[in-house]
């Protein structure tokens, strides 16, 4: 019997690693052929109709878009498991938007162009204790998604093409680190907008072991080569405390601090700071939030955060997607309830926001914006969401009214 020389060292370093207790091979699939059949099939659709309403512009956006988002995800083999999927996103009828590509410049932008692409395609290994390594195109989203997010909530995701490891062989410690070469923006590769290429360094570091706390301490280098003025250098600390009030009741306290300069190739002398507080007080199925966040300023650039899910954060009528050369202060409440026992659908959750903006230097006052929401899930697999965005401008910025609804199947 002829030996296979590649295959016998495989194996002496397999037992090796497995003798020394460094390698302990997980449940997993007697051959590559097994580990696909052992694997699993996925689909999202989603179908959504948004409609902008902005001071400024000669006619109101309409768009009626759909993605089908379709991928498969293997067993496991020695530790070893791909996954991929693609997008295949489109638009229904007359073309009244500014999708970022179309040319329609005279509508308000939705940024939901057309578009098919490979969304994920990655490699994942769990063969070393507590630890994942990941390599390829994939999703990213750290701690809240503030500094760091796959913007989900568009049609088309952030990706990152990255090597990330994470490992979690302390105790009460989770140590995360990513090398992206490259970031896969939501305007697609169609767009001159659509990726960020350069050698961006993201290091999340969290730890659970005081009790009262939880801490996180990240450091952020992202080099961008097609927008120098937002390569940065973030370090940052965010804590979070949860307190137990009675049987139905809770609090959580949120803190976060960060500081930022330039980086890499940015012209500009950067030396910035970001602060949050925030307290969440929940009683069974009530929530209402308060906090001030602040993206401060030097007086001529703002505090940056391009890999963020931005749309989460400032109102979601998307008015701050680039903090103001002045700075921003977000003073904000939100309240939601979620009911069950509904005569159609399983959850209702209901939900409302009111942000107050103005900028950090010169307190000069930016507007102010309501926000709404009903997210009635009808199966498990099945969700409607309605949502609606109203900004009252100032400062410079236009007025607008944004409403969504959006029907969600995943499987």
């Amino acid at each position: 019997m002829r030996l296979n020389k590649t295959g016998f060292l495989s194996r002496i370093a397999l037992t090796v690693l497995t003798t020394a207790g460094l390698w302990s091979a997980p449940a997993a699939a007697d051959s590559i052929g097994e580990a696909i059949d052992n694997g699993k099939p996925f689909i999202n659709l989603r179908m959504r109709y948004e409609h902008v309403d902005q001071d400024g512009f000669a006619n109101d956006a309409d768009a009626l878009t759909g993605r089908a988002r379709l991928g498969y995800e293997t067993g496991s083999f020695y530790g070893f498991s791909l996954l991929a999927d693609f997008d295949l996103i489109t638009h229904f009828g007359a073309e009244d938007f500014n999708s970022t590509v179309n040319g329609r410049t005279t509508y308000p932008v939705v940024a939901d162009p057309d578009m098919g692409q490979v969304n994920r395609a990655q490699i994942s290994y769990t063969g070393l204790p507590e630890t994942t390594v990941v390599v390829g195109r994939q999703r990213m989203i750290l701690d809240n998604a503030r500094f760091v997010g796959n913007v989900g909530w568009r049609q088309n995701e952030q990706t990152f093409d990255a090597a990330r490891v994470t490992n979690k062989s302390l105790p009460g410690t989770t140590i995360d680190y990513a090398y992206v070469r490259r970031v896969n923006r939501i305007f697609g590769a169609g767009s001159s907008a659509g990726e960020f290429q350069g050698d961006t360094h993201l290091v999340n570091l969290g730890y659970t072991g005081l009790g009262f706390a939880d801490l996180t301490g990240y450091a952020y280098l992202v080099d961008l080569n097609e927008a120098p003025a937002l390569s940065t250098a973030t370090y940052g600390l965010r804590a979070t405390a949860p307190f137990h009030l009675t049987d139905k009741a809770s609090l959580k306290l949120t803190g976060e601090y960060a500081h930022q300069t330039d980086y890499a190739d940015n012209p500009l002398s950067l030396d910035v700071d970001y602060y949050l507080g925030e307290a969440m007080l929940a009683y069974g199925p009530a929530s209402l939030t308060g906090g001030y966040e602040v993206l401060g300023s030097d007086g001529t650039s703002g505090f940056s955060t391009p890999l963020a899910t931005l749309h989460a954060f400032n109102g979601w009528a998307d008015v701050f997607l680039t903090t103001p050369g002045k700075g921003l202060e977000d003073a904000y409440a939100k309240a939601s309830y979620a009911l069950t026992g509904l005569p159609i659908g399983r959850k209702l959750v209901l939900g409302v926001a009111y942000h107050d903006f103005s900028a950090n230097e010169g307190g000069v006052d930016l507007g102010n914006e309501f926000d709404a929401v009903a997210n009635l899930v009808l199966t498990d697999s099945l969700s409607l969401n309605l949502k609606f965005a109203s900004y009252d401008g100032d400062g410079g910025y236009a007025s607008r009214d944004k409403s969504w609804v959006t029907l969600t199947y995943a499987y």
